[in-house]
């Protein structure tokens, strides 16, 4: 925790300003004891009223400045907590972007979340309340014993004897609290995993008539959850009465004691009203600080689970090569081979061919072939295990990942728009879109007259997902979002396959005049959406078992002919 506050990079002069106004709170609160001690002693006992007048005056102003320092303090308490957690919460969602498809392995989505989001509250609250309540806890104990010493040492050992039970109960208490906070936020990771997974697959759900079964799937997450918070609140149930007797017992001592040193002469009457408000400064300044330890076990579960996020390298990091402008680009596969983390058998082998500015390469293959792994190594979504891809005749290991991205359009094999807007999606392709950017976009992927159609045009709401639009137009959206961003290389991942065929053809025809000097890959498992490409390569369990057009390959490739009579009829492949 103490690393993750360091790396925060907060303001010193806030930390400075809170420690000061901290310590004159604490200066306040211990001179008031004093100051009633004066008044008993040489103001009531002696009959001096103004000798009583002036120092209540004092106390008064005393109070009046120690609450001013108190609010302060609390005010730059909440502005440092807030602001390490802001900071870390950025550290982390920045840190997530740079890991790749296969480190989602390690971290999946449900347990990114509790750690952005409850894992960091915890690290906050725990701070402020550090601040504002264990902070000041060693100052209070350390000066009011001294004074209380001062007064009276037979006192001032009570006091001294109650703090020690105090810290041994604590101790005790964090050994068995600690273990249970970290199922608690594991408990919680499971929970977010449960609960996203049904309301992501909920329509399957309805449709196999399984809700009955979910959700006793979920209930069992939350039964877990609530045993183990049972666990720690019985344990914080059994630590408050004991610390509420220990805070008793030694209130009830001081007064038993003090009031037979009164009897025998030895103290004054001001004194053991003293060493009574000091002894409650101490044990209430104690049980806050031991309310906060209890915390601090649960706060170092979070910490250590935000730092294997923070600490995790990425398998993808960005290369220091820059590209060079170049009047022709192209893309080359030389030996490229790939292989998933723990996987047996490597998922594409020797890859080898090039795509040339202005030309078409169309990739298309059995499921399983590897066509999807393939357009997620162009844009460095995964790494090849073997092998180069050249852009522009750079390894692309070797650029940033963001100049390579920013010459790279991609549509995934499933179109996922943002919830907002449709103008907001567009605009993710290109911050300055204007409207009229947007339709001419949007005409191209023929996606321009189902949005008018809707009453609110290019301001329509888009669910997250894109749920509430149908699978073709959520593909015609997000191949205009990629034409907004005007690529070098356009890469579709079977990005036609929610469209009819009649949709499909005239899109294709539109997109011709778009990319005419730029790369296009189109992934694809219709034989109609890539018969007119310039090139087609056949994958087969990873390997290409065939290269050239579609008429070389209907006469060359026994794989593609196969494909092609099961989508074609007799005339179709005669022609």
């Amino acid at each position: 925790m103490l690393k993750l506050f360091r790396q925060a990079r907060l303001s010193k002069v806030k930390i400075f300003l809170l420690l000061l106004f901290v310590a004159f709170q604490m200066v306040g609160t211990l001179y008031l004891p004093t100051l009633t001690a004066n008044i008993i002693n040489n103001g009531v006992m002696m009959g001096d009223m103004d000798y009583v007048r002036s120092t209540g005056l004092l106390m008064l102003g005393v109070a009046v400045l120690t609450g001013v320092f108190s609010i302060l303090s609390t005010y730059f308490s909440a502005e440092v907590a807030t602001k390490f957690a802001k900071r870390t919460r950025k550290r982390l969602f920045s840190h997530t972007q740079e890991l790749s498809y296969q480190d989602f392995k390690h971290f999946n989505a449900s347990s990114l979340i509790t750690r952005a989001t409850n894992d960091i509250e915890q690290l906050q609250s725990t701070l402020g309340m550090f601040f504002d309540m264990m902070l000041p806890a060693p100052f209070v104990v350390v000066i009011g014993l001294i004074l209380a010493f001062t007064r009276d040492a037979y006192m001032a050992l009570i006091i001294l004897v109650s703090a020690v039970v105090f810290v041994a109960v604590f101790g005790l208490m964090a050994k068995s609290v600690l273990p249970l906070f970290a199922k608690v936020q594991k408990g919680l990771d499971n929970i977010n995993g449960t609960v996203a997974q049904y309301i992501s697959g909920v329509r399957v759900v309805r449709a196999f008539n399984r809700t009955k079964l979910e959700t006793e799937r979920m209930d069992e997450s939350f039964r877990d959850l609530a045993k183990i918070n049972i666990k720690i609140n019985r344990l914080f149930a059994l630590l408050m009465p004991i610390i509420m007797l220990g805070m008793n017992l030694a209130i009830v001592a001081v007064i038993w004691f003090g009031g037979h040193r009164i009897n025998t002469g030895d103290m004054q009457i001001g004194d053991i009203t003293a060493i009574i408000e000091y002894s409650m400064n101490i044990l209430m300044y104690l049980l806050m600080a031991v309310f906060t330890m209890v915390m601090i076990p649960r706060a170092r579960v979070c910490a250590t689970r935000i730092r294997e996020v923070l600490d995790y390298k990425p398998e993808i990091t960005d290369g220091e090569t820059c590209l060079d402008h170049q009047s022709d680009t192209h893309l080359e596969f030389r030996d490229v081979s790939f292989s998933y983390q723990d996987a047996e058998n490597p998922v594409l082998h020797n890859l080898n061919f090039t795509c040339e500015q202005g030309t078409t390469t169309a990739i298309i293959g059995g499921t399983g072939s590897g066509k999807s792994t393939l357009a997620r190594m162009i844009p460095r979504l995964l790494d090849a295990s073997g092998g180069k891809i050249l852009f522009n005749g750079l390894d692309i290991k070797e650029l940033p990942q963001e100049e390579l991205r920013s010459k790279i359009g991609f549509v995934p094999q499933k179109a996922f728009l943002f919830s907002g807007t449709i103008a907001d999606n567009l605009r993710h392709g290109n911050d300055e879109a204007s409207l009229q950017d947007m339709q001419q976009v949007a005409s191209v992927a023929q996606a321009d007259d189902f949005i008018s159609e809707m009453e609110q045009g290019y301001d329509a709401t888009v669910a997250q997902g894109g749920k509430n639009l149908s699978g073709g137009q959520r593909q015609r959206i997000a191949i205009a979002r990629m034409l907004m961003k005007k690529p070098d290389v356009y890469v579709f991942d079977d990005s036609f396959s929610a469209l009819d065929f009649k949709t499909d053809a005239v899109l294709r025809k539109a997109l011709r005049d778009v990319t005419q000097q730029s790369i296009v890959i189109n992934i694809a498992q219709r034989i109609s959406t890539i018969r007119d490409a310039d090139q087609i390569i056949v994958l087969d369990e990873g390997k290409i078992v065939g290269k050239g057009t579609h008429g070389e390959l209907l006469q060359s490739c026994e794989v593609y002919l196969e494909i092609a009579k099961s989508q074609l009829s007799e005339e179709e492949l005669s022609a």
